[in-house]
């Protein structure tokens, strides 16, 4: 009989459904080679009248390579008007200085001293892949009836369908594009993934260099928006500009600049992230959905140096000091900009903002629940027209990344393989450096700086030996940020199969990890034709108290052999509707 650990990894792995096993239990990866493909439950009925949202993400894009920011040299007239029509933040924080732990943080809602991903994965640690107890706001979405879908970059592998860290086991629908990190540096691959299959691109075989990625994407982009124009959905657009190396198919307005190639090929990339965008927006406005559209455009962390190009000759940081890989401002900052014509009203706010807020933002703008032990906040009421929304105590951010470039190593003080912490309250910042990559070390033994961001945003006067209870204070909130396996509230569906002789038992979960409280839930267990079920007590309930569950029974009996059974458990969250489901490979079940 396999174990319950078994089949609460099993729900999530072969699905994609959302709320599978996602919260407090401890999974393995099950055999997926060794089970048929599960059945796909469907996600809820699409929301009359729902909001739409395209949530935009560049890669490696400065603070400062945006008009709107500043930028002076690279043209980005689409962004410029999207920042001067919509609301743009000045004080946006990715999660981490480098792709992969900051992503994680952007999709789970998680900081980096709670999140699964908390280096690249060729970190001193590094963690590749998203388990199952890794909630997305996809999942979120998708629970309320969302048609959900990305393209472009994932960048959690293995590159392998039906496993958890898969985007169609994180809450997508659709996806197309790299799967794993390391990928999606090729703007020429030879592949994509096409949801679990891998679709050969021959033009670019043998190292040919004649289809570029971020064309494919823009188009499925907008064969994605013009699929699901008629419904409620969320697109996810992870583009891979400008991210190195510097690859354009064509240099453009900059070919008579005298910069160097690759800064002249950045520029080009830069602007062509820029032209996406604006595609994304007239094809909403084409299509009559803008105005219940939210466009969300970001950067995963601050500008490189990679390929030989010179982020100081535009800029980039935005007089911001630091660069990917980098906890100053420069490395960390981002532009964030969310435009939806007369929703969102146009503006700027200072309000600091991680990335980590994206969830429960868009959970609650969806009228979608979202888990409570999330680290984000929601600034729902920002972009409703308020003046402002709830403010975090504190910024949390790590990093241990032991590759670095001469530029980011510079601004470290050659302490770039270092692992390093910020924590940022109110205007006061701390900066810290390990003497190695062992966090464990006695606190005495860290360099710590502080910087007062309000007189000092480019962190050039360490205030640490003026201010050292100040900045005790900050370290003492670094300690308590960390936590080495960060344990989650139960959320959604899960699944519990227990053998008894020929028949077995089936006990289902769904539990309330949000806020609020649900009504009207109630769980149906879904088994092959000709097997038998029967009902050990309940399986509804008027009410399920925020933090609490609704638990049901089966006794299950096969005709013979294995097969699926899948659970979905349904309720009204404030009034609307959500649905989870999980679902069990029951193979030893009645041997």
């Amino acid at each position: 009989m396999p174990s319950r650990r078994r089949f609460l990894a099993g729900t999530a792995v072969a699905l994609g459904v959302t709320g599978a096993a996602t919260a407090c239990e401890s999974a393995t990866t099950p055999d997926t080679d060794a089970l048929p493909q599960a059945p796909v439950v469907p996600a809820a009925q699409s929301p009359a009248n729902g909001l739409n949202f395209v949530v935009i993400v560049a890669d490696d894009l400065g603070y400062g390579e945006l008009g709107a920011y500043g930028q002076k040299l690279i043209h980005t007239p689409h962004l410029d008007a999207l920042a001067a029509e919509g609301l743009r933040f000045t004080d946006a924080y990715a999660a981490a200085p480098v792709c992969a732990p900051s992503r994680c943080s952007l999709f789970t809602g998680l900081h980096s001293g709670h999140a699964t991903v908390r280096e690249n994965p060729w970190g001193p640690g590094g963690q590749a892949a998203l388990t199952d107890r890794d909630f997305t706001f996809a999942e979120a979405l998708r629970a309320r009836g969302y048609r959900t879908g990305l393209v472009g970059k994932w960048g959690f592998g293995p590159e392998e369908p039906n496993q958890p860290s898969h985007p169609s086991a994180r809450g997508f629908d659709e996806f197309y594009g790299y799967l794993t990190h390391r990928h999606a540096h090729d703007y020429y691959p030879s592949y994509l993934w096409r949801n679990a299959e891998r679709e050969e691109i021959p033009e670019n075989e043998d190292g040919a260099r004649r289809v570029y990625a971020p064309d494919l994407f823009e188009a499925r982009a907008l064969d994605f928006m013009d699929a699901h124009k008629e419904e409620a959905f969320l697109l996810c657009l992870t583009s891979t500009l400008p991210h190195a190396p510097s690859r354009a198919p064509e240099i453009g307005a900059y070919r008579s600049r005298p910069w160097p190639r690759p800064d002249k090929l950045h520029a080009a990339q830069v602007s062509n992230f820029d032209a996406l965008v604006g595609k994304v927006t007239k094809r909403l406005e084409s299509l009559g959905i803008a105005d219940r559209t939210v466009v969300i455009v970001t950067s995963d962390n601050g500008p490189h140096e990679e390929g030989r190009t010179d982020p100081g000759l535009f800029g980039a940081s935005g007089g911001l000091r630091g660069l990917k890989r980098n906890l100053y401002e420069g490395g960390i900052r981002v532009p964030l900009i969310a435009w939806s014509p007369k929703r969102v009203p146009s503006g700027v706010t200072d309000r600091p903002t991680p990335l980590t807020d994206l969830l429960p933002t868009l959970a609650e703008l969806a009228g979608a629940p979202a888990p409570a032990d999330v680290d984000g906040l929601s600034i729902a009421p920002l972009l409703r027209g308020g003046t402002d929304a709830a403010r975090h105590d504190h910024l949390y951010f790590y990093r241990n990344h032991s590759g670095r470039t001469p530029g980011s190593d510079a601004i470290d003080r050659w302490r770039g393989r270092r692992l390093a912490e910020a924590l940022r309250r109110g205007d006061v910042k701390a900066v810290r450096f390990a003497p190695g990559q062992d966090r464990n070390v006695p606190d005495d033994q860290w360099e710590v700086e502080l910087y007062d961001l309000a007189r000092d945003p480019g962190e050039r006067d360490d205030i640490a030996d003026k201010r050292p209870a100040e900045a005790d204070a900050l370290v003492r909130l670094m300690r308590s940020s960390w936590a080495d396996q960060y344990e989650r509230k139960p959320f959604g569906v899960s699944l519990d199969v227990a053998a008894r002789g020929e028949a077995f038992t089936v006990t289902a979960t769904l539990a309330n990890g949000s806020a609020k409280p649900w009504t009207a839930a109630g769980l149906e267990l879904r088994v092959p034709g000709g097997w038998s079920v029967q009902a050990l007590g309940a399986v509804g309930a008027d009410f399920v108290a925020a933090g609490g569950r609704l638990t049901a029974r089966w006794t299950v009996t096969p005709t013979s052999g294995g097969g699926w059974v899948s659970c979905v458990g349904t309720a009204r969250h404030v009034g609307a509707p959500v649905r989870y489901a999980a679902s069990a490979h029951t193979s030893s079940a009645a041997a």
